[in-house]
């Protein structure tokens, strides 16, 4: 298993991953913006796209972004999205991103490392807990289209 930052080339196979996590599916009419917003989230300072590999394919993602808050000096550092596909969970895919996230916000002095993740997702919540992380509220949102 091999954790590293995400490249313009697993556009195909993280697009893939956050369709098994419920995202919007990449069609023929949005691949091309879809791409082109990949890669700029890829080639960002401020947040780092970790993919895990194993048996030659992109088997985990998470996007970790590191952003400024009012109340401190210092960054915390925030996962929107963290997915291992299907076929490889329970293998310490999600550890392993969460260890390198955790690794990473640290070495960037951020007091805080925080993720989202959905009511239905209960086995995960089981392995962020075991993590040392809590359940510190809920996330509201509402579509705008």
């Amino acid at each position: 298993m091999n954790v590293r930052l995400a490249d313009a080339g697993d556009f195909e196979a993280v697009t893939a991953l956050l369709e098994e996590l419920g995202r919007a599916k990449v069609t023929d009419e949005t691949r091309d913006a879809c791409r082109d917003i990949f890669e700029e989230h890829v080639a960002d300072g401020e947040a780092a796209h970790l993919v895990v590999e194993g048996e030659g394919e992109v088997v985990g993602f998470a996007s970790l972004h590191f952003r400024e808050r009012l109340n401190h000096p210092t960054p915390d550092a925030w996962i929107p999205d963290l997915i291992v596909s299907g076929r490889a969970r329970r293998r310490g895919v999600a550890r392993a991103l969460l260890e390198e996230a955790e690794l990473r916000a640290r070495s960037r002095g951020c007091w805080a490392l925080t993720l989202e993740s959905g009511y239905s997702r209960t086995d995960a919540h089981r392995l962020y807990q075991a993590f040392g992380m809590t359940d510190l509220g809920k996330y509201f949102g509402k579509s705008l289209q």
